[in-house]
């Protein structure tokens, strides 16, 4: 199995530079490479493979542009692969085309290749060694055992470094279980299982919204391009770093739980992108990330043995009734909290009897 552990990296001033330089020599092999194929599909409508265009950078970039073998040989072939992975999605996804980088993106990264022992961790000095940057002085919070297959060295807006290791290793399964639940996602909580649990949604960009309007304030007094504009960015993207761990540490949390006692879990398969043209919830649901919450129960499922299905976004979970399949239409009005069924007379709370619903319609699928 491949897992990916992520450490915060310390890397010196000489580090720095050469990071830096890898970056900018993988953005302009990026957008060289997706220029030259471009190109050539236009004049030739010839296409162009990964390989012809490692070709490309290895026998005519690199001659023209010396400082390109300044930096790690399998950084540039990445993002080229990466260029004809975007290219390839373009195609057969039906994404959008390919766009060339730029250099003003805060979001910066390269990823190289194991090979003769290049890439080594050594958690007992705190040290990590890099293609080109020797030892780098690393945080491991968390040991790994198990063959490295590449590093991707990283940089996020707030000026921070992060290494992430792709290791083939073994996952030791958790204890299967003899329970299943059923999950209502909502936002007033998180999400109701079917037995009952409630999982509070924190609300996180509601405890830092006034912090961040209070900072993009003092963004808007300063001179754009200067020196205390771009201090006054990091401070943002360092509130904006905050709230995204705040959430995704509850996120990791919350999905823990739940795979760990339950050996199938049924959630809504909800369609995000319709809901938030809802402009009074929007925010709300982009706040409480049931994107993520069900991408975590996903793999964590994959990975522990664990059955995780998704229901059709259009089943009528909160309008049936639990107890003895009576549709009640009525309950339509999200301000119907708690209603009676007029045909068994059971009372029900409308998100418990929904993740109920949820997970009976599950088990039948899976029957």
């Amino acid at each position: 199995m491949l897992k990916g552990y992520k450490y915060r990296i310390y890397p010196n001033k000489d580090q720095k530079i050469q990071i830096a330089r890898t970056f900018g020599c993988c953005r302009f092999v990026y957008n060289q490479t997706l220029a030259y194929r471009k190109e050539t599909y236009g004049k030739e409508k010839k296409s162009v493979s990964k390989t012809d265009c490692n070709h490309y950078c290895n026998r005519e970039l690199k001659k023209e542009y010396e400082w390109l073998k300044e930096v790690d040989k399998f950084a540039l072939t990445n993002a080229i692969y990466n260029m004809d992975c975007a290219y390839q999605k373009f195609f057969k996804e039906h994404a959008g085309y390919p766009k060339f980088k730029s250099k003003h993106d805060k979001h910066k990264s390269y990823t190289t290749n194991f090979t003769n022992g290049n890439i080594a961790a050594d958690f007992e000095e705190g040290k990590i060694k890099l293609p080109k940057l020797k030892q780098v002085k690393a945080k491991f919070h968390r040991k790994f055992e198990g063959q490295i297959k590449s590093a991707t060295v990283s940089q996020v807006p707030s000026g921070k470094y992060y290494v992430s290791i792709l290791v083939e290793t073994e996952h030791e399964e958790l204890r299967h279980t003899d329970k299943n639940t059923g999950l209502d996602l909502g936002v007033k909580d998180l999400c109701i299982t079917s037995d009952g649990t409630r999982y509070w949604n924190p609300k996180t960009i509601r405890k830092y919204e006034k912090k961040l309007a209070k900072l993009q304030r003092q963004l808007s007094h300063k001179e754009k391009r200067s020196r205390n504009y771009y201090k006054q960015k990091k401070k943002i993207a360092i509130c904006h770093e905050k709230i995204r761990n705040i959430r995704k540490d509850y996120l990791h949390k919350v999905s823990h739980e739940i795979i760990s006692e339950n050996q199938v879990i049924v959630s809504e398969g909800l369609q995000i992108k319709n809901m938030v043209k809802n402009h009074h919830l929007a925010k709300s649901i982009m706040d409480v990330s049931w994107y993520e919450l069900t991408r975590q129960l996903g793999y964590k499922a994959e990975w522990n043995g664990r059955q995780y299905i998704k229901i059709d976004a259009f089943y009528a979970s909160s309008q049936i009734c639990s107890s003895c399949g009576y549709q009640n239409t009525d309950i339509k009005d999200l301000s119907v909290r708690e209603w009676i069924c007029p045909k068994c007379r059971a009372k029900h709370d409308r998100d418990l009897n929904a993740a109920k619903n949820i997970l009976a319609e599950g088990l039948r699928q899976t029957a």
